[in-house]
């Protein structure tokens, strides 16, 4: 059995009250406890799926000197490629054992957000890569949006309070590689501990051994998928706006055993970002004598800033 709690998305979107209910008592419970579900029933087909985990070995293997063509200086890594070794956890001095892509938001009908996000990035070389991107990114976001409505009756607010904040939100997909491993890392792991900054995340490609998560005893267990399930994990800023109500877990991605150093490992992590006037002021529901308020009141976009800084994306 795993240790992550399994839901169905159908049951949410269904259109029977009582499923629609079973789906929000079920992601509100684990994510109050574990902060992690493994979802399945969500709007990704299993060819968009094999399509883009084509498109990104293939970018991938591409040549360093060509790659490295569409790593953007200046914008904190928010589009396009970043190299082996960049980003390091939150008070690690270690750069994580990956490199990895980013697709951004594709904004609609908001000039304003348009000048304030960077342009998505074009890989001349790879001319399907960037549509099975798009494709995949609204997909997420779909899925991602009817798991935030689910998490918002959970606390008792109306249903649609996150669709204003998420639309043209500033969220990112990124396919990860963590390519093989060639001598023994000098205190590095493909994914040190840590808390992602954003609402929620929604990953594919959790089915292997890999991805662990700390559980309340300090704890860390396995967090595997089944092949048509996606694991969605409480972010900080959820956690803030919640009064750690809902638990931002820490996880990280462990290196594999000896046998296996010679085996790539491919995730695509969607990072759900809302819009950055979004605030996050502990809500006063979560707020009580027993919970007094644990955050200090912040933006979105501040709060971004700030963790961008401690990853080594943004200088100060």
């Amino acid at each position: 059995m795993s240790a992550i709690p399994s839901v169905n998305l159908e049951d949410f979107i269904s259109g029977d009250p009582e499923r629609k209910k079973k789906f929000v008592r079920e992601i509100g419970a684990a994510f109050e406890d574990i902060g992690f579900v493994a979802l399945s029933g969500h709007f990704l087909s299993d060819e968009l799926v094999d399509e883009l985990y084509e498109e990104i070995k293939k970018f991938f293997q591409l040549p360093e000197d060509v790659k490295e063509k569409y790593e953007i200086e200046g914008i904190g890594g928010q589009r396009g490629y970043t190299s082996f070794g960049k980003e390091h956890a939150k008070g690690r001095k270690e750069g994580d054992l990956k490199e990895f892509w980013h697709f951004g938001q594709y904004v609609e009908d908001n000039p304003k957000l348009e000048a304030e996000y960077s342009d998505n990035v074009a890989v001349d070389e790879l001319p399907n890569f960037n549509a099975v991107g798009k494709e995949t990114y609204k997909m997420l976001e779909k899925t991602a949006q009817y798991v935030l409505r689910a998490l918002a009756l959970h606390l008792d607010l109306d249903e649609l309070y996150f669709d204003e904040w998420i639309k043209n939100g500033n969220s990112i997909l990124r396919p990860i590689h963590y390519p093989p491993i060639t001598e023994e890392p000098k205190n590095a792991v493909r994914a040190a501990a840590h808390g992602d900054i954003n609402l929620i995340t929604l990953l594919m490609g959790a089915h292997g051994k890999g991805l662990q998560v700390q559980n309340h005893n300090g704890e860390w267990v396995d967090a595997i998928a089944k092949p048509d399930q996606l694991m969605i994990n409480v972010g900080d800023m959820l956690s803030r706006l919640t009064n750690n109500k809902l638990k931002s877990t820490i996880h990280q991605v462990v290196n594999p055993p000896k046998e296996l150093w010679g085996t790539s490992r491919y995730s695509i992590p969607f990072f759900m970002h809302p819009v950055s006037e979004m605030p996050l002021n502990c809500l006063e529901k979560c707020v009580d004598e027993g919970h007094p308020k644990g955050f200090k009141d912040i933006t979105a976009g501040e709060y971004l800033q700030e963790r961008l800084i401690e990853l080594g994306l943004v200088k100060k």
